[in-house]
Parts: C-alpha cells; structure tokens; sequence
C-alpha cells in the first residue's frame, strides 16, 4: 500500500468515463411495453424485451449496496449456458488484460470459451486472438453498435446468442463475457452473468471507489487494478481499501497488477468457488 507521504487523493481529475456514449435509443412507447410492464417490489416500474433481462429506465437514486444486489438465478440450466463470468468496469482498466489471465489460468483445467464486446471495433476480440488466450475459434467478437449497457442489461440477446452456442459447440464449463467500457452505473443483468466482476484501476485516482453506483457496490467481486501506477499519480491504496469496504458493505474485493500477475490468483480462487455453489461441482 502506498505511504501517507503520497496523500495527494483531493486533486481534481474531473474523470467522467467518457465512453462514446452513442445514446442507446429506448423508444419504449407505453404501447410498446404495456404487456410487459410491472411495478417492482421497489416501486420501480419495469419492463423487458422478449422476457428477457427485466429492467427499469427510472433514475438511480442510491449507490447501491453489496447486501442487495441481485442475486444469481437458482433456476439456471448450465447445461442450455455454461456458468458465464461477466467482467466490466470503464475504458482502459484492465477488463481485457483480466480475459487474457483468466484464460491462461483457467484453460488447462476447464473448457472455455469467450465473448467480447466493442461498439464498433472486433479489437478486444482480436487482442484475445492475437495473444493465445483461447483458440480462435473459442472467441466471439460482438459489436454492441450503442451503449455498452445496453447489451449487458437491457438488450442481452445479442451476447446470449453467441454464449450459448459457444457454450453447446466446446462443452464449455465457464464462459467469460467482457462489456464494453463503460460508467459506474453499468452492470450485469443476472440473467446473463452467474458472477459479476467490476475493475477500476488507480489511474482515476483513489476517489473512485467511494462515488459508488451498480458496478462499485453490487458486483460480486470488485478489482482495483494497476496498483503500481498509485505512487505515479498520487493515489493512496489505504483510502481506496477504506472506501471500498464502505461502499460495499464489506463485500470482497482485490488489489491487482493484472498484467504483471498480481492478485490474478486471488481472483480465480473468487470465482472457483462461485462456479462450485452454483453448478455443484468441485474445482479442479
């Protein structure tokens, strides 16, 4: 962990996860919607597209809590989709270079496979490729065309497809779906993702794990990644570990030098153990 010497986390970084937000136009008419339309236990009204994902367009008034979040499907058939790992967070922290170790760590043990999304570009998919992570075959690129969100939460058809083919053609164990980069407030729809990862990294500063929203607060497992950058830009990880704690409710999270290995371990172990209690079987 970073000295009190490099307490400098009250600069401003004014950091807006700029992601290129292409609006993803919701022209949810009550026409449109009125079949399928529900007010939530939170008096939240909500709404899906074709049964699936459902979900409210209503504003988020709270940070969220870990103790709250949505919980993992018990009625998932892993032999229709293997058990699938969603990994988000914003541009450039690591979401891709996580994918890599995963599957390096994971694929002598488990048969995997692996979609990507970008809006308008196939390069994540292309790094996975180009650097061994799977076969090629294994790895599906998915153009999203509009928000990342969309395609995780509201719209999840479009990394279903490709999911469960993947999942049918290798006998998959886990699958592994990286969104595109994208604000604190995005995560997973359960009806996607079994277990949800969110990593940030120091760059942005030691802030943000206190500003909160969905991907801090209610994914199953929180990275903060690039640790060895803190120094450089006078992040204090003791103030990162603090919030995050805070803002989680305790809920786990792990320090991480993904590229260079770091904490890649402690996170395999995470996600081991959520794919024993959900599918029954033991890791090996």
């Amino acid at each position: 962990m970073a000295s009190p010497d490099h307490h400098m986390h009250d600069h401003d970084h004014d950091h807006d996860h700029d992601h290129d937000h292409h609006h993803h136009n919701h022209d949810h008419t009550h026409e449109d919607t009125k079949a399928t339309s529900w007010v939530g236990a939170d008096g939240k009204v909500y709404h899906s597209h074709d049964g699936l994902a459902p979900h409210s367009h209503e504003p988020i008034y709270s940070p969220g809590y870990f103790s709250r979040r949505a919980p993992p499907l018990i009625d998932r058939n892993f032999s229709e989709r293997a058990f699938t790992i969603g990994i988000g967070g914003p541009v450039g922290t690591g979401k891709t270079a996580l994918m890599l170790a995963l599957c390096k760590v994971l694929r002598e043990k488990y048969s995997l496979a692996a979609v990507t999304n970008d809006i308008f570009t196939k390069e994540d998919g292309e790094f996975l490729i180009k650097h061994g992570a799977l076969p090629e075959e294994r790895i599906r690129a998915v153009e999203t065309g509009g928000c990342p969100h969309a395609a995780i939460r509201e719209d999840i058809s479009i990394n279903l497809g490709p999911l469960e083919e993947l999942s049918n053609l290798y006998k998959a164990d886990i699958l592994l779906c990286e969104s595109g980069g994208d604000n604190l407030a995005a995560n997973f729809s359960r009806e996607l993702a079994d277990y949800i990862i969110y990593i940030i990294d120091v760059s942005a500063g030691d802030k943000i794990p206190r500003k909160g929203g969905p991907g801090i607060t209610q994914a199953d497992l929180l990275v903060i990644n690039k640790t060895d950058l803190a120094a450089a830009v006078g992040a204090d990880l003791s103030v990162m570990e603090r919030d995050a704690l805070r803002m989680r409710d305790g809920g786990p999270f792990v320090f991480a030098q993904v590229k260079h290995g770091v904490g890649v371990e402690d996170i395999v172990n995470h996600i081991l153990q959520a794919w024993e209690v959900a599918t029954g079987n033991k890791k090996r």
